[in-house]
């Protein structure tokens, strides 16, 4: 039966079907092939419907919503500003301070390619008039756009801790070390690129110039709300003031706050249009989301963590073995399918095993998020290569190559994080 449900579902979607769509049908074969079995209509609509009965999850629109009033609201921009105004005079300068303002908008928005489309609008036009490659330019976006689901807050992290029982909160905190490393990491190539291919210093010195002639502090001063938005979110979240859905409500206020009244880059008419376009971004996840609760409640039914985790635990008997293994599986599904589903199907499953071995949820979480995220720019499916190939206007094939450098960043500091376990758990 276990064997019949995945191949269901896989060919479904190597056939292109919608996943929402792959992982209904895949509910209700083991009641059209066995009468008996223990799921009727009325269970799969049950789990259905409990499956987003949740707080926590409301967080995850109120995030997204939170992000998309920032967007409108040109936070993006005043945070490269501020990374420009620092970086700028020095080599590799540029493309450093669009990874730091990714660092710094994903603690914004929660998700990957909110923050390639946020940033990359911006500074994608910025780096190709000081005379930068477009293809680096939209490969350094694409890239770095991965932290948005690993810095806090992290729409995945919220579905990890949904899927698998872990603390929401925890999972934030644990997400800091590795994100600023894989930051460091993918600015280390960054700088070594532009040492070994140049840069036009007479381009780059004359921007340089105009942002130091505003003042460093006037620049700090023009973006100090948006910098102060991460610190007043994940403030209030370390602190135990709030829980994370309250805080995404924060967020969303605050965000309207700042927009609106402060730096007036939004109209109140267009609230209304930021929430519709929210609700069209998150409905999708929902969808994917509620089928998904009613599929790994299936899967319980017919023993399928248990057949899972007596092979897996069979054949890789040491934790080495086994990250090894689940590293390698989880970097081709990131090709595959999108970090959202992948997290909401694997979840449930990987929760026994890693009792079994004595892995730490937490840091169980924090690996397969990481490697879902190097998803964001594998082909054939890596969403922000998509994002980003429009708004530099060059081919998503070429921009996957030219993304393979740092996808391999990526992969040296998810080897550091799979196997140092406090670079996870030390917060």
């Amino acid at each position: 039966m276990t064997l019949l449900v995945f191949a269901l579902l896989i060919v479904l979607l190597v056939c292109s079907v919608p996943i929402a769509v792959a992982l209904g049908s895949a509910v209700v074969v083991p009641a059209l092939v066995d009468p008996e079995f223990l799921t009727s209509e009325a269970y799969i609509i049950r789990s259905i419907i409990t499956g987003v009965d949740s707080t926590p999850l409301l967080a995850i629109p109120l995030f997204v919503l939170s992000g998309a009033i920032m967007a409108k609201g040109g936070i993006s921009k005043k945070l490269f500003d501020i990374c420009a105004c620092f970086l700028g005079e020095r080599t590799g300068g540029m493309p450093c301070a669009v990874i730091l303002t990714c660092l710094f908008y994903g603690a914004i928005s929660g998700s990957g390619p909110a923050t390639c489309a946020a940033v990359g609008a911006m500074a994608i036009p910025v780096l190709t008039s000081l005379g930068y490659e477009k293809l680096f330019t939209a490969a350094v976006v694409a890239a770095a756009s991965g932290l948005g689901v690993i810095i806090p807050p992290s729409i995945p992290f919220i579905l990890w801790g949904l899927g698998t029982g872990a603390s929401v909160g925890d999972m934030f905190v644990a997400g800091i070390i590795p994100g600023i490393l894989i930051a460091f990491c993918l600015m280390a190539y960054a700088y070594f690129y532009c040492r070994r291919h140049g840069e036009d210093k007479a381009k780059i010195a004359a921007n340089y110039a105009a942002l130091k002639g505003r003042g460093r502090l006037s620049v700090v001063k023009d973006g100090f709300w948006a910098l102060l938005t991460p610190v007043i979110i994940l403030g209030g979240i370390y602190s135990g003031a709030v829980t994370p859905t309250e805080a995404a409500c924060i967020s969303v206020v605050y965000s309207l706050v700042v927009s609106i009244f402060i730096y007036r880059s939004l109209k109140p008419r267009e609230i209304w249009h930021e929430i519709g376009e929210s609700v069209r971004s998150y409905a999708p996840i929902l969808a994917l989301i509620a089928l998904a609760s009613a599929f790994s409640r299936v899967l319980t039914l017919i023993g399928a963590p248990t057949m899972l985790a007596e092979y897996l635990l069979n054949n890789f008997s040491t934790r080495a073995a086994f990250l090894i293994a689940l590293n390698l599986i989880l970097l081709i599904l990131g090709m595959l399918i999108d970090v959202g589903p992948a997290i909401v199907i694997i979840g449930p499953l990987l929760s026994p095993i890693a009792a079994a071995l004595n892995i730490d949820i937490i840091h169980l979480g924090i690996i397969v998020v990481v490697n879902l995220a190097i998803g964001f720019v594998s082909p054939p499916f890596g969403l922000n290569l998509f994002v980003a190939s429009p708004l530099a206007n060059v081919p998503v094939g070429s921009l996957g190559k030219k993304c393979i450098p740092f996808t391999l960043c990526f992969i040296i500091a998810l080897l550091l994080i799979t196997f140092i376990p406090a670079l996870s758990l030390a917060l």
